[in-house]
């Protein structure tokens, strides 16, 4: 059932020189080196557990949050992955928290079998990193393996560590804890910083082993049912009114395939507050005890208390002796200061922000902005039911240090505000921030280019290429035949979308077959094509052929009705090509991405065109 701890790819040998190495073989981390080994960078994954996928497999958290319809490249192919192994995706509808749960080790063994076909990608397990040290354009990593220290280097590198332990130890300045309101510009924030971060989870994955069988687990030390009590009491902050005590629903909430149950829960439940970020190696693991014992107290009352003897902890899923995960569901990490700061306005109205940094957009989300702080009562209250965001994407400069040219950030410790962090942690969007991070690595190191100067549009069209959304956009799919086409001009902000806070899975709209009016278009196309300034000649009427031709005429006045016809032919849009066809945001896009190419206008990474 397990993979064992090995090398994956070539045979790693001390003083190898690679493109890019990743430090952390969690949802980034593989992502990366899955994304910069496909585009022939010689990468390297240090990673200290036999498993690849950190929360997703190690941790246990194996229900996906979000982007049920934004199958972005890397977590795309990993749910085709789980599809084809269950069967179907209904198959993994079994819990109502999630449209997608799984098994951890089958998540471990889908990324571990699409890393071993990446010939350039090399995966150390069961390996420790000691050192990183910068000096004259590459970096030298030590780590130990098998009781031998190692020494690589690159010259690029990404902390895909789960609490952004390597860009620390080189000194890069970092916010840990909640922002002050007045520091980041949100109103939600609390008016005094703290370095109080979200609790974590031991999370624990339970086996039905039948009725008549009874799994209880001895007694835990400091076992009180008090403790527990309100762990069936449940109620969805955005959909329902009150709470109903139904142990049942709370036990189904992460209902897995083949009769196990993920335990990750709340309300009452194994969640546990400490901040772990800055405590020495030996102090976590004293910390990380409390947490296991806690969730064991929890296992202990869904069996003794609540009468679910049969649910005991599930024996082969975890290489552990305790059967317990390999490693905790961290919420929270150091949050880096990055080329650009995510923060709540960029989220919440992209549009109307101070920049435009939905333009430099790399990974995408739905999920709402979701915070764990019950078991710290120090926390100061946020109504984060209150912070109603669309869907949305994530800027590149997020992932680059501000005082760093060739270290990347991944996994939570991307620029973001603490509020921001509730939905830029998820699973998808985690995934997604190793695949550019992995793209932004390989072009760095190919192009030998300090990580600011690598182009954020190149960056985007491989995204692109790979079947990545750069735009959150759920009313399209890669497979569509003009996703790219939409996606590009929506990220150049000439049509945009139009957000909408959704329940567990925002949205936002870029309605293909809906008309463009002519104001609409020209409006857009002003910001980047100065000709068109001034010009009164744009009404409210929805556009026609003949009026686009009118208005890319100004801008480029080679073009011709002949040549507009043969280009909307060779696109393939099916047109009847009178002058009189009002046009869709499809089409429209379609036209423009192919006669005028305003993607190819390079950006700033505020987004601002240069």
């Amino acid at each position: 059932m397990f993979f064992l701890a090995m090398v994956i790819g070539q045979s790693l040998i001390a003083q190898e020189k690679f493109d890019l190495i990743i430090i952390g073989g969690g949802a980034s981390g593989t992502a990366a080196g899955i994304t910069a080994g496909r585009m022939g960078a010689k990468t390297l994954i240090v990673e200290s557990t036999p498993w690849l996928g950190g929360m997703l497999t190690s941790a246990g958290v194996s229900a996906i949050d979000g982007n049920h319809r934004l199958p972005s490249g890397i977590w795309g192919e990993f749910r085709d992955s789980l599809v084809a192994h269950y069967g179907s995706q209904q198959a993994m509808a079994t819990g109502w928290v999630s449209n997608t749960l799984f098994e951890p080790h089958v998540g471990n063994e889908i990324f571990q079998s699409i890393s071993q076909s990446v010939s350039s990608l090399t995966v150390s397990f069961q390996s420790e990193w000691k050192e990183a040290k910068y000096s004259e354009g590459i970096w030298n990593i030590t780590f130990h393996k098998d009781g031998k220290i190692i020494n690589v280097s690159a010259p690029i590198l990404i902390d895909a560590t789960e609490m952004g332990d390597v860009a620390a130890s080189v000194g890069l300045p970092y916010r840990l804890g909640m922002d002050a309101r007045d520091e980041v510009g949100e109103e939600f924030a609390p008016e005094i910083s703290n370095d109080i971060i979200q609790d974590l989870t031991y999370v624990v994955t339970l086996q039905d082993f039948g009725m008549g069988s009874d799994k209880t687990i001895p007694r835990p030390e400091n076992y009180d049912p008090a403790e527990f009590a309100c762990a069936c009491a449940h109620a969805d902050p955005i959909s329902d009114n009150d709470p109903t005590l139904d142990c049942g629903k709370m036990i189904d909430y992460g209902k897995l395939p083949n009769g196990k149950y993920m335990i990750n829960w709340p309300n009452c439940g194994n969640d546990y507050y400490v901040n772990l970020v800055e405590l020495s190696p030996e102090e976590r693991e004293i910390e990380l005890e409390k947490a296991k014992q806690a969730s064991l107290r929890f296992v202990y009352y869904i069996q003794h208390e609540l009468g679910y003897k049969n649910l005991g902890i599930a024996e082969e899923e975890f290489p552990t002796e305790d059967h317990l995960p390999m490693i905790p569901y961290h919420r929270e990490s150091r949050r880096f200061h990055g080329l650009v700061d995510f923060t709540l306005p960029f989220v919440r109205t992209p549009y109307e922000a101070q920049s435009p940094l939905y333009r430099t957009g790399v990974v995408v989300g739905d999920y709402t902005i979701d915070h764990h702080h019950k078991k710290n009562l120090d926390a100061p209250a946020i109504d984060f039911i209150k912070i109603r965001v669309p869907s949305y994407n994530v800027p590149l400069g997020a992932l680059i240090p501000a005082n760093h040219p060739a270290l990347i950030l991944a996994e939570k410790s991307i620029s973001v505000s603490n509020i921001v962090n509730g939905a830029s942690r998820l699973q998808p969007v985690v995934l997604g921030i190793g695949q550019a991070a992995g793209v932004l690595g390989a072009l760095a190191s190919s192009k030998k280019l300090p990580l600011d100067q690598v182009s954020i549009r190149d960056v985007q069209q491989i995204l692109l290429d790979q079947k990545g959304f750069i735009m959150p956009f759920l009313d399209m799919n890669p497979t569509d035949k003009h996703f790219q086409a939409m996606q590009k001009i929506g990220a150049t902000g000439i049509l945009k979308g139009e957000g909408v806070p959704y329940l567990w899975a925002n949205q936002t709209w870029f309605y293909p077959e809906r008309l463009v009016t002519e104001y609409e278009l020209v409006s857009g196309l002003k910001t980047y094509y100065s000709q068109l300034d001034g010009n009164w000649g744009a009404s409210g009427d929805y556009l026609t052929l003949e009026k686009l031709e009118q208005f890319l005429k100004i801008i480029d006045p080679k073009l011709t009705w002949e040549g507009l016809l043969k280009i909307a032919d060779s696109e393939g849009l099916v047109i009847d090509f009178s002058a009189d066809r009002k046009l869709t945001r499809e089409e429209v896009s379609v036209l423009l991405d192919s006669i005028l190419d305003p993607f190819s206008i390079p950006i700033d990474w505020d987004g601002s065109i240069k």
